[in-house]
């Protein structure tokens, strides 16, 4: 047991001082499935102190190909990612404290979750559930390293690891728009690794002490295309989530997509505080190889999926048929729409 991180303390930037810091580190993970599976493991058994891993789902078929923690009796057995998570990582190393939560994050709950960790580490799968991260990662002054992958590609950008840098809302504009989940069009487990390993390496990196420069890096594995970004000017003056005047939107709950269940249908309403106008075709294009029944025009997209009847309007409103659950209702969404 003396000898478990030796190798990793004969490498220079980390050695034994490092590996303590990391002894003494406390990390959130924002999800169980491919990315947080895979950094979990890597914080586990590089000897992090406390890893807190969180996820509102339970473990199918489908995610067994990507997601390396978990067995096919977990998916027989319909176990919560968080607790297969917990179970499993606890065999990897004893040295660490792990807490796998079951559990949706939302404005009412994530800057208690979030409270008392040093870094936060993106493995949501949707875009409202990372800009809600961003917001709290500001407002408690904590590292929130973003990741993201479908396909073959892959991206990451390290939040808040230097003063002066922007955030997430920031480069919203400048983000690739990707109208793809892993859902729709699939993912490969080897830019799952890639996309952790570069997260993993950048918490390691901070945790330790190391300078991390602000680049937006992506990369597409079976294309071989890579990309890295210099944003540090693209932050934004008057932002809303960094700025001196910060009012952290997404942490207000009326700003939040709001769920309800339609009275006497069996039907649940997922609607955006704001209006906001929706490619249609673009998204009928990306999920017309997962769904069944499509219906496209001008004004809807209609269509069968799991199960469900869903269909999404111009201004964004979703409607899911055959559910009266609200947290099965937005993991329809989020495999659809991200």
């Amino acid at each position: 047991m003396n000898e478990r991180y030796s190798r990793q303390e004969l490498f220079a930037p980390i050695g034994e001082e490092g590996q303590k810091k990391l002894g003494q580190a406390s990390v959130f993970i924002l999800g169980a499935g491919a990315l947080g599976s895979s950094g979990a493991e890597m914080l586990v058994r590089a000897g992090v102190g406390q890893v807190t891993i969180v996820d509102r789902d339970i473990i199918e078929w489908t995610n067994l190909h990507r997601q390396q923690l978990y067995t096919e009796q977990d998916a027989v057995h319909q176990v919560p990612k968080a607790v297969a998570a917990e179970r499993r990582l606890s065999t990897l190393n004893s040295d660490v404290n792990i807490t796998g939560i079951v559990a949706d994050v939302t404005p009412e709950n994530v800057l208690d979750l979030f409270t008392g960790h040093d870094v936060i580490v993106d493995a949501t799968d949707n875009m409202e559930t990372r800009m809600l991260a961003n917001d709290a990662a500001m407002k408690l002054g904590l590292p929130f390293f973003m990741g993201a992958c479908v396909g073959s590609y892959g991206l990451t950008f390290p939040i808040g690891v230097r003063s002066g840098q922007p955030c997430l809302h920031c480069l919203l504009d400048t983000l690739p728009t990707l109208n793809m989940t892993c859902d729709t069009v699939g993912v490969i487990s080897p830019i799952v690794v890639t996309t952790a390993a570069r997260q993993i390496t950048g918490v390691l990196k901070y945790l330790t002490g190391t300078k991390i420069e602000p680049k937006l890096e992506s990369v597409d594995v079976w294309t071989e295309e890579r990309a890295s970004i210099q944003v540090g000017d693209l932050k934004k003056r008057n932002c809303p989530s960094c700025s001196e005047n910060a009012i952290f939107p997404f942490l207000n709950a009326r700003n939040a997509m709001r769920p309800a269940v339609l009275c006497g249908r069996d039907t649940v309403q997922l609607t955006w505080p704001e209006k906001r106008q929706v490619e249609l075709s673009h998204f009928a294009e990306s999920i017309r190889n997962s769904v069944a029944n499509m219906i496209h025009n001008q004004h809807l997209v209609a269509c069968e999926y799991n199960g469900k009847r869903v269909v999404l309007f111009r201004d964004g409103r979703m409607l899911i048929h055959g559910t009266k659950d609200i947290i099965t209702a937005k993991k329809v969404a989020a495999e659809l729409f991200g």
